[in-house]
């Protein structure tokens, strides 16, 4: 009794502690909050940002922790978070409003504003009561453009001059790149100037090769990896996260330019980022993780930790990875890992590709050649998972000359058809009738099904792929896309480069267990790179995939270069292979 006593004596002493200030009720994304919203007469207020964004964190710990801010959306609205990540179909509708962006609708799903980037708790707490007292759409929402798709599948002379004029025209030609306050490494140009260059324009391999020196600022000389882009319009200010396609189209740019150029510093660049992936977006499963993120500290810049050598940086902790399994990461780094091992003919990067296709294969596939985004998705399925798998496939079949890879590639091909294929274009998710936003056709996309789907039709000489190569360009020739898109034209421009031309055809007969052969197929790899037709014929496997050239029976392993049905003398040796494939690009156009 003198215990409890003393006890309760003791804690009436105490002083008393403070209540935990009240947060935000954050919610998830479903049709479901509209219906809440109507009933308790509320606004929406959508968070949409991802696990590696240096302002998301910033306005968590600021913002969303602001004593009025919170009042206002507790008293208010419903708050909605949201990983764009793990939400291509969201992602893509706001991705033009940066990340963090911050979304606000009418309990009729209507929006009233959309805001790009980080909102201080002063200028939010203030646009949170303006559409309080009047929830009339603001000037950030405006009406969604009509696209029209072009007639023709294909841009016109016009639309081709007009795209390289703005590529030209937006290029930064004191410090290399494009855009005037975010540089970064945009594949998409890189890419069109150096083929462009191969092909005799010494402007564009002038940009390409500017760029690419300049842009080398932005590999992190410690770890390896491609951070996302410089801000103040130099490559001196870098945003320090790792996102996978940043990884995955770098290596394969950097590899491209190592080819086209001969210069080994190139490739070297590309390991770097092989490296990197390997020893830190590596899962244990074999596949890969999407990215890191930018700060050690969230909310903290990283620019003093990034600055440190391996053991200090160690010392103090490894930025946070996303651990999330995505169909649609793991495809394009299958990819990037392909045209490395094209390019300089490393087996471990080909194994890992082979180990992450695999897995996705086992751990996402659905029924009917299509693909999950995660292992469990809210919506769904989504084009970019899918398509960016069915191109993987088709880089493995391309390098290992396995016809498994191009049944896979084929099977994804038919699941984009059958599920995404709009009015115009192709559409970012799965429609149904009661979606309450439409899907729209992402650009970026469109350009990688066209490349995608064009090549695929050269591989197997079936109609149907070349139909959809069609269906997508027609979007992306439409004025309004097209003409909106000002050097991101350097991706249509590519899709109509793929679409209107025959790619290289580059065919190896001989035995797959003749040492000479596969002298040949390598040799054909690294000066083909993945925009080739490269086949090997085994007569033992039965005929090609598309048997549109009838090759002779050879006593001694050789190559074919092969153009409109006809293919140049046999080629016999890899060094005489590699001297005819130095003027492949250039002969192209």
């Amino acid at each position: 009794m003198c215990l409890e006593l003393l006890a309760g004596f003791l804690t009436a002493l105490a002083p008393a502690r403070a209540a935990e200030p009240p947060k935000i009720d954050w919610q998830p994304w479903t049709d479901q909050i509209f219906v809440r919203a109507r009933a308790e007469k509320k606004l929406v207020l959508l968070d949409l940002g991802t696990a590696w964004c240096h302002w998301c964190h910033v306005m968590d710990e600021q913002t969303y922790a602001d004593p009025a801010v919170v009042g206002l959306l507790r008293a208010k609205y419903l708050a909605v978070r949201v990983d764009a990540d793990s939400r291509p179909d969201l992602a893509n509708r706001y991705e033009d409003y940066g990340w963090p962006a911050t979304i606000i609708f009418k309990w009729d799903g209507s929006e009233l504003a959309k805001r790009q980037g980080y909102l201080p708790p002063k200028a939010m707490a203030g646009m949170l009561e303006a559409f309080i007292e009047d929830p009339s759409p603001g000037p950030s929402v405006e009406p969604e453009p009509t696209v029209t798709a072009a007639s023709k599948a294909g841009l016109s002379p016009e639309q081709i001059a007009a795209g390289r004029k703005r590529i030209a025209d937006a290029y930064d030609s004191v410090r290399g790149g494009w855009g005037e306050v975010h540089h970064y490494l945009n594949w998409n140009a890189i890419e069109l100037c150096l083929l462009e260059g191969a092909a005799g324009d010494a402007r564009g391999e002038a940009m390409a090769r500017q760029t690419l020196n300049a842009g080398v600022k932005l590999l992190d000389p410690v770890w390896g990896g491609v951070y996302q882009y410089s801000t103040d319009g130099d490559w001196d200010h870098p945003h320090f996260e790792k996102l996978m396609p940043f990884q995955s189209e770098n290596m394969r740019v950097f590899a491209l330019a190592g080819v086209l150029w001969n210069e080994p510093q190139w490739l070297e660049r590309a390991e770097t980022i092989h490296t990197y992936l390997r020893e830190f977006l590596s899962a244990p499963e074999g596949a890969f993780y999407p990215s890191q993120d930018a700060d050690l500290i969230q909310g903290e810049h990283g620019g003093e930790y990034f600055a440190l050598d391996d053991t200090e940086r160690r010392k103090r902790g490894i930025p946070k990875i996303d651990k999330h399994l995505y169909a649609r990461e793991n495809g394009l780094a299958v990819t990037g890992l392909c045209a490395l091992y094209a390019a300089n003919g490393n087996v471990e990067a080909l194994a890992e590709a082979r180990r992450a296709a695999d897995w996705v294969v086992s751990n996402r596939a659905i029924p009917g050649g299509g693909f999950r985004h995660d292992a469990h998705d809210a919506s769904g399925p989504f084009l970019g998972d899918t398509l960016a798998m069915g191109r993987a496939f088709l880089a493995l079949y391309t390098v290992t000359a396995e016809r498994s890879w191009l049944s896979r590639a084929e099977q994804a091909a038919d699941f984009i058809a059958s599920h995404f294929q709009s009015g115009t274009g192709f559409a970012t998710a799965w429609q149904t009738p009661d979606a309450r936003f439409p899907s729209k056709p992402p650009v970026d996309e469109n350009i990688m099904l066209v490349r995608f789907a064009s090549l695929l039709h050269h591989h197997t000489g079936d109609d149907r792929f070349r139909t959809m190569a069609e269906h997508a360009m027609r979007y992306l020739a439409a004025p309004a896309v097209v003409e909106n898109q000002g050097f991101g034209a350097s991706g249509i421009l590519l899709a109509d480069r793929a679409l209107a031309s025959e790619p290289p055809h580059i065919t190896i007969v001989g035995s797959k267990s003749d040492a000479s052969a596969q002298a040949l197929f390598a040799t054909a790899l690294h000066g083909g790179a993945l925009t080739a037709r490269i086949e090997w014929f085994d007569s033992r496997e039965g005929p090609l995939p598309h048997a549109d050239v009838q090759y002779p029976q050879m006593r001694v392993a050789a190559a074919f270069l092969c153009a409109n049905g006809s293919c140049s003398a046999p080629v016999q040796t890899p060094a005489a292979l590699s001297k005819r494939l130095e003027g492949l690009w250039r002969r192209r156009d």
